[in-house]
């Protein structure tokens, strides 16, 4: 009689029953299939068969979360392990749904993400997850309903930033003993994919684990451990509880803008007074007899040029220049990332500077516009090319050899050796000071205040949380805008161009 009482709950009825409670027609049909066994197993236990249909749909409860139980595990699995979704040839609309959410859930920051595991999956009671997670019962109400809300507006939006990852250099400025070999820089540890986006969407505004993930494209586990490390290596700052800010400068073509359409307008009015002082520098320390490398006096024309206006920005820029502070490693410098596509010029040169341990000597490399970059040199090379300037010859035969690959030394076919960078002796470079203090310091005031007025707009394009950084990149304008000095004597012909292989680099003995 109970067999038929069972028979006549339909098919169709069970079914119904099982797809609301789980994800997909076959989970249905398990589903299914588990509540008849046990209602069949259980049948000698029933003593009143009035209470029968009461007694097989509370049987079935019990079972469907018995089963949600194990299967939903299964799926928390899923969610953190295997990220990419797998296709069907025929996929049925719930679990294609199911796949969906699934992948929306392991987006989700941890907070959210754990929650919704333990109650929707493990089907433990708000005040069960309270204990395990040990936190108030109402907070775990509460992320429940947030989780909700977040995962019903994620499911109805896919934003195409995911889809479109960018790419960023990171390098640093400031002071450090790095070989990038068996010393990597610090940008080293920061520079891979998924840690350049996050530094990209957080550098405006500050952004949570959440954003970052829908931003970003990946579940929100993997932002987490990018974070962890991006903290670590003091990339980001974290201004609010789970929100981050990108900790560094990363120039766009913005930036290039604005010089385009200002710098030259700054200078203008005193740019041919300045051409006119930088070929007098220039005549004047040609007299000095310091190694000039064989380089040529139009050549020449440039290292004095961009010497002379570092010499001013030390006595003459009063634009603050914040201390850089030390690090995780002990060295200061900060990080400085690039996004610029090369459509649009910023203003400024780069420069690197390398001392040797224990030495007297800094190897200097001044880029900008129309000369070749090369690297700074090792110390070692930097005695190496010093011992050959005073005597000759090296005896650190290996650093020869190595400074040779690199273009700082040339063999010449009588197998003598010869330095390709300029050097001053202290001496030598002190006559150097004094011949563009003379020159170049009637002319300080009117370019500095043309400096000025140039960075106030300048300034405005860096966000508001990194105004020490800003600060240091306005300071180095005053130098930076040599470039469009240099740019307009060009182009009105009143200096011939550089070589076309020239590298703007000095030796200078500093003690």
């Amino acid at each position: 009689m109970n067999l038929q009482k069972i028979n006549k709950i339909s098919q169709a009825n069970r079914l119904n029953f099982a797809l609301n409670n789980t994800f997909s027609r076959d989970e249905a049909d398990e589903l299914c299939q588990e509540i008849l066994f046990t209602a069949l197993s259980s049948l000698p236990k029933l003593r009143d068969e009035d209470s029968f249909e009461p007694w097989l749909w509370g049987l079935a409860e019990n079972v469907t979360k018995s089963f949600k139980r194990s299967i939903g595990k299964q799926r928390a699995m899923y969610s953190y392990d295997a990220l990419d979704l797998i296709s069907y040839e025929e996929p049925a609309c719930e679990e294609s749904l199911c796949e969906k959410l699934r992948e929306k859930i392991s987006m989700l920051s941890a907070i959210y993400r754990d929650i919704i595991i333990l109650y929707y999956y493990d089907r433990l009671l708000t005040k069960d997850i309270s204990k395990k997670l040990n936190i108030p019962e109402g907070t775990v109400r509460w992320r429940i309903s947030n989780a909700r809300k977040k995962l019903e507006k994620e499911c109805k939006n896919m934003l195409e930033t995911a889809l479109r990852p960018i790419k960023m250099r990171i390098d640093i400025y400031g002071s450090g003993n790095y070989n990038g070999k068996t010393i990597p820089f610090p940008s080293d540890f920061i520079d891979d994919a998924l840690s350049q986006n996050i530094l990209y969407h957080c550098y405006e505004q500050a952004k949570n684990v959440e954003e970052l993930a829908k931003l970003c494209g990946v579940p929100a586990y993997y932002v987490e451990d990018r974070l962890e490390n991006l903290l670590k290596r003091e990339a980001v700052k974290e201004v609010s509880k789970g929100k981050y800010l990108t900790d560094f400068i990363i120039r766009s073509d913005k930036y290039g803008i604005y010089c385009e359409e200002n710098a030259e307008k700054a200078i203008l009015p005193l740019a041919e007074s300045l051409i006119s002082a930088l070929k007098q520098v220039a005549a004047e320390t040609l007299k000095i007899d310091f190694y000039k490398a064989e380089k040529s006096e139009s050549d020449l024309f440039y290292l004095c040029g961009v010497m002379a206006f570092s010499h001013m920005s030390y006595l003459y820029c009063h634009l603050p220049y914040p201390e850089i502070k030390t690090k995780y490693d002990g060295n200061r410098w900060c990080y400085i990332g690039n996004m610029e596509t090369g459509a649009h010029h910023r203003t400024g040169i780069g420069t690197q500077h390398c001392s040797n341990c224990g030495g007297n000597t800094t190897h200097t490399v001044y880029n900008f516009t129309g000369v070749k970059f090369r690297e700074m040199m090792y110390d070692n090379y930097i005695n190496a090319c010093v011992d050959i300037i005073r005597n000759g010859k090296s005896p650190d035969l290996e650093s020869v050899s190595n400074a040779i690959s690199n273009g700082y030394i040339i063999r010449r076919k009588d197998k003598s050796l010869l330095v390709t960078t300029p050097y001053f002796t202290k001496e030598q470079k002190k006559q150097f000071e004094d011949i563009s203090d003379k020159i170049l310091s009637p002319l300080m005031p009117e370019y500095e205040s043309a400096v000025n007025k140039f960075i106030n707009g300048y300034k405005k394009l860096f966000p508001s949380h990194l105004k020490d950084d800003a600060d240091r990149m306005c300071h180095i304008m005053f130098i930076g805008l040599f470039t469009k000095v240099i740019d307009y004597g060009i182009k009105n012909r009143l200096i011939a161009p550089p070589s076309e292989d020239y590298v703007c680099d000095v030796l200078i003995e500093y003690r």
